[in-house]
């Protein structure tokens, strides 16, 4: 998984007189012990082995962390040093920020931090002050800011592809995308859906049964029914998801979404099985980086796949509809419209042990096809969606876990839901129900494994953006 990419750079006292007789002896193991620190934790880190004291030498590491590639900066404060040196190397490499001091009692490191952030504050420098010695307490305020800056800087450059315009009139898929490429500095490139069409008329019949072999022999059942879910149109299925895959890698895309519905599903084939296997890091030709599919053209909910995918260290991510509440038992249940990101079919880094959970069924669309049958595997979650109120961008953010529910309840919720069962995940959430309801911005919803609230709350306050609970 991809780990963020940190800078150290540790100052000092640029007085020789007092930097010989009282801080060298103190600042110069710190530093050391900085370095095995952050070493120990899961990031890429850049450092020199020496302490900046000077113009000259803060000047110096700034551009080679700059040249390295650095995604956030940690300006180290062991002892005392000029304030204005500090946040000359800050402004210099212009990162997401954090200065680090500790609690010894001789060191004075306190009085450089808070000169360093106070001077930060005043020139509305966005920053993180801790004051904490290397320890876990250390590692659990160091991480999520970590992995929150990441995601802001790893967005900066990637390019979204959209298959067609919106869908079925939801209009909360819709965005701005010159909002976009200011805040988050992602472009976008417009692509018909056709071309998907065109291209996969194109792809080999060996592509072809390469991917249709594996997927056949992967998925625990294909129920062809010999009508609109054959052989046929399910080879007509890969072959669109191998189309994208080709477009994707041509232009250069880094996340997509896919308009599909209504003119694919009635008129073509859903794009079910590109939604169950682009975001999962697999498929016939192996294991691969997950690529970020929204259905209906859901263009915020493919960034905020994105930003789950990245501030998770690669992991794939759920797309899924906000669709039903079993307020007695507290139960929510988040379907998709006929795909769901394979992965979560059992959670597991075997691609076979998800597939065999997976079920392909007749699509209930009048083009046919195939749906991606399954329900989520348990285990913590977070939940997130981008959406604007009156222009301004929120992130609506619900910690959650998927359950299994009970046979008597899953066979009533198929009896009321009737023949057209898709995909669902059901979750336990810690929300109010009628403040989700009031005040959630849309009815699409993005989940990924894990616990990311801390990392999240971060990357908000990086990007400016207004955190949203409705707990």
């Amino acid at each position: 998984m991809s780990q963020p990419k940190v800078g150290l750079i540790t100052f000092g006292d640029h007085r020789t007189h007092e930097w010989k007789h009282v801080f060298q002896a103190m600042t110069e193991p710190r530093h050391l012990e900085a370095i095995a620190f952050l070493e120990g934790l899961s990031v890429q880190l850049v450092a020199d082995k020496a302490v900046a004291r000077t113009k000259e030498e803060i000047d110096n590491q700034a551009d080679t962390l700059r040249m390295a590639g650095i995604e956030v900066l940690v300006a180290h404060t062991p002892c005392w040093t000029s304030p204005n040196l500090v946040v000359r190397g800050i402004q210099r490499l212009n990162l997401p920020t954090v200065i680090l001091g500790n609690k010894h009692p001789g060191t004075h490191s306190t009085v450089g931090l808070l000169g360093a952030g106070g001077t930060l504050s005043q020139i509305g420098y966005y920053h993180l002050r801790v004051r904490e010695d290397f320890n876990q307490i250390l590692a659990d305020r160091l991480l999520p800011f970590f992995r929150g800056a990441a995601v802001k800087s790893r967005l900066r450059g990637k390019i979204f592809g959209l298959f067609g315009g919106r869908s079925l009139g939801i209009d909360t898929g819709t965005f701005d995308s010159m909002q976009w490429k200011k805040m988050f500095g992602v472009d976008t490139e417009h692509i018909d859906q056709l071309e998907i069409i065109r291209r996969a008329e194109l792809v080999s019949k060996a592509e072809t049964e390469k991917m249709m072999a594996w997927l056949t022999r992967s998925a625990g059942s294909v129920a062809y029914n010999n009508e609109k879910f054959t052989p046929e149109k399910l080879a007509y299925q890969v072959r669109c998801y191998l189309a994208t895959m080709e477009i994707i890698r041509e232009m250069g895309l880094d996340f997509v979404a896919i308009k599909c519905m209504p003119d694919l599903t009635t008129h073509f084939v859903p794009q079910c099985i590109s939604a169950a296997l682009l975001p999962s890091p697999y498929d016939a030709d192996g294991r691969r980086d997950p690529i970020m599919m929204a259905c209906e053209a859901d263009g915020d909910a493919a960034l905020t796949m994105e930003i789950l995918k990245e501030i998770s260290g690669g992991l794939p991510v759920l797309f899924m509809d906000v669709s039903y509440i079993d307020d007695e038992n507290g139960i929510f249940y988040f379907p998709n419209c006929g795909a769901f990101c394979s992965w979560y079919a059992a959670r597991s880094d075997d691609p076979q042990e998800n597939m065999k959970h997976v079920e392909l069924r007749p699509a209930n669309r009048p083009g046919g096809g195939a749906i991606t049958y399954f329900t989520t595997a348990p285990g913590s979650m977070t939940l997130a969606r981008l959406y604007r109120e009156d222009g301004q961008y929120r992130l609506g953010i619900i910690r959650g876990e998927t359950v299994n529910i009970s046979a008597e309840e899953y066979e009533s919720f198929v009896l009321a839901r009737g023949q057209h069962q898709l995909p669902t995940a059901f979750l336990k959430l810690e929300v109010n129900v009628d403040r989700l309801i009031t005040n959630f911005g849309s009815n699409h919803v993005m989940g990924v494994a894990g616990d990311r609230v801390e990392e999240l709350l971060q990357f908000c306050e990086l990007m400016e953006i207004e955190p949203q609970f409705f707990d």
